[in-house]
């Protein structure tokens, strides 16, 4: 084997190891966008499951507050319905909507003392609250996941791999301007 053929392959195999390590970058990133998605995914089925408990708590005690309750699970079917979909834009405006039902619901519990003082009703609050913090960090690490495959996906020379690859950009999940507006709690306790 001459020189330049050894120099050859040995670029070809520098070449081609370069290309298989950029190779299983991507897959590792968008593997970790995956089970980002399926962690919330896990959360909000837990979340789903619970808040029919606390409905039920609310009804023994909140008789006039039909709406507030109903308010809950419209929102809970919406995120439901987007997570079986998919969808994480829709997704992202159903957590809106529920986070805005669980707050109100919360707020009102406030005029009712007995429900306050049930035991079950503080498991399932403390419960939900808990859910609550947990999506939020879920939906951080989700975010930058995506972030990091949307950005490598792009960048030179990755971009080529991923193109041939079909490695494909995930959406972000976007909150609503609701969602990120300050609260005026004020107004929940009048």
């Amino acid at each position: 084997m001459s020189v330049s053929g050894f120099i050859s392959l040995a670029a070809l195999l520098v070449l081609t190891g370069y290309a298989v390590v950029i190779y299983n970058s991507l897959v590792n990133i968008k593997h970790n966008v995956s089970k980002a998605w399926a962690n919330i995914d896990v959360l909000l089925k837990q979340r789903h499951d619970e808040l029919p408990k606390l409905v039920e708590t609310c009804k023994q005690y909140m008789k006039h507050e039909r709406e507030t309750l109903e308010q809950v699970m419209l929102a809970r079917s919406g995120v439901s319905a987007a997570l079986n979909q998919s969808d994480v834009t829709a997704l992202g405006s159903a957590e809106t909507k529920m986070g805005q039902g669980l707050m109100n619901l919360f707020a009102v519990a406030e005029a009712y003392p007995e429900l306050k003082a049930d035991a079950s009703f503080q498991h399932v609050q403390n419960r939900i609250s808990q859910l609550e913090n947990t999506i939020a960090d879920r939906r951080e690490f989700y975010n930058e996941s995506v972030n990091s495959n949307n950005i490598r996906i792009e960048q030179f020379p990755d971009i080529i791999l991923a193109r041939f690859f079909n490695f494909k950009a995930f959406d972000l999940l976007e909150f609503e301007k609701a969602d990120i507006a300050d609260i005026n709690i004020k107004k929940l306790f009048e």
